[in-house]
């Protein structure tokens, strides 16, 4: 699974709309848009934020593991 698909997964698992995590991590809801349909990547910064609001580990944030345990 792709950056991109964990995050719109984790949102929609949380009934989020891309404006209120864009707002939970400090990034414009455009900003936010971009990161979730791949045409931008995320910053480190922004990464450890996306993962924190979501409560995940940075490695199953980026696909690089299934645990979601920090």
């Amino acid at each position: 699974m792709t950056l991109q698909e964990r995050m719109r997964e984790l949102r929609k698992e949380r009934k989020e709309t891309q404006r209120q995590v864009a707002d939970a991590i400090g990034v414009t809801d455009r900003q936010y848009q971009r990161f979730e349909t791949g045409v931008n990547l995320p910053g480190f910064e922004n990464l450890v934020g996306i993962a924190d609001h979501f409560g995940v580990s940075l490695d199953y944030l980026a696909g690089r593991s299934d645990r979601r345990e920090l």
